[in-house]
């Protein structure tokens, strides 16, 4: 009897959020994983648990390096490009380096993925493509204009991917995030994503600012939604199903002031004083939309995706883990 070869995927920024999260799923479904980081934004912390695992090999590298791209990329079957700069606010900060990293990279990385002949490349797409599009929920194939440099770079990583599809027969799914949060993700610097964020000031009893009055919606997707996407995007096997994009989200949306309700009452079953804590409301951020709902009818049809965490399982759970590890 012939056992299954043992598949090597390649995770960029496998030291970041997303990143180390893909890699300890992909582990224990016992593929060889390989972690290109540059240590720019990801964290050696989030390899520990499996740093030592002999499937487990990284590479510190920089995919604006395409040498390092070559190497990363050399005896790979999927490669699963997580590494960006994300966060709006940098992006208008630094639209070079933005664009460097995001852009730059981003092609570097699938020149080198077409060379090695590897068998799929999925990546990091964003919602913030959909831009100044009004309509709800947020449909795949009708989208707006960017509203900042980080949204132009992720519609962008989408355009040469459909070119590099069309060109040279390189497989390619890009994955629509939508506010992903979850374990590991980190709560400091100047561009923490508000989960977090929200969360070590909560257990501070400091009072969270919210941008603008707190009815602005977002469809927050927990990560192991967004774990479940990236496997079935890499091992769909209708060819019906690749070359194009799909939106990672729950399908529903709530409020940044739902949010904190949410989280103030999770965090307060460890510390019943933590529901005392107040919001401050600030102004409304440069490059935000009001709202963001995805449908997400076409990972499911084509993909079967069937998320299993809304916000308030996620929270529970992201809430846990953040008490657990970072009190």
């Amino acid at each position: 009897m012939n056992l299954p070869t043992q598949h090597t995927i390649l995770i960029t920024g496998g030291a970041g959020f997303i990143g180390s999260n893909l890699c300890e799923h992909f582990l224990g479904l016992n593929y060889k994983v390989i972690c290109l980081d540059n240590f720019s934004t990801g964290h050696r912390h989030n390899l520990k648990d499996f740093i030592a695992n002999e499937n487990f090999r990284l590479i510190e590298g920089d995919i604006r390096n395409i040498a390092d791209c070559n190497l990363a990329v050399n005896g790979v079957d999927y490669v699963l490009h997580q590494a960006a700069l994300g966060s709006v606010p940098r992006s208008i900060n630094d639209p070079i380096t933005t664009n460097d990293v995001n852009v730059s990279g981003f092609l570097n990385m699938l020149v080198a993925s077409r060379d090695a002949k590897v068998k799929r490349f999925v990546y990091a797409a964003s919602s913030s493509t959909y831009g100044d599009s009004e309509g709800l929920p947020k449909v795949e194939d009708v989208i707006g204009k960017p509203l900042s440099p980080y949204a132009i770079t992720k519609y962008v990583n989408e355009l040469y991917a459909e070119i590099f599809s069309k060109s040279y027969g390189l497989e390619t799914v890009g994955l629509r995030y939508f506010n992903v949060f979850g374990r590991k993700q980190d709560p400091n610097g100047a561009y923490a994503a508000v989960i977090p964020k929200f969360v070590m000031q909560l257990m501070k009893y400091e009072s969270p600012v919210i941008n603008g009055d707190g009815n602005y919606s977002r469809d927050f997707t927990y990560i192991d939604n967004v774990i479940q996407m990236n496997e079935l995007a890499m091992t769909a096997q209708n060819k019906e199903a690749i070359n194009t994009v799909y939106n990672t989200a729950f399908g529903d949306r709530n409020t940044l002031n739902d949010l904190v309700r949410y989280l103030k009452k999770y965090l307060a079953e460890f510390d019943s004083k933590i529901t005392d804590v107040n919001v401050i409301y600030g102004e409304n951020r440069a490059g935000d939309i009001p709202h963001s709902l995805a449908s997400i009818d076409k990972a499911k049809a084509f993909l079967g995706y069937d998320p299993q965490y809304s916000l308030q399982e996620g929270l529970k759970e992201a809430v846990s883990w953040y008490w657990n590890n970072l009190k």
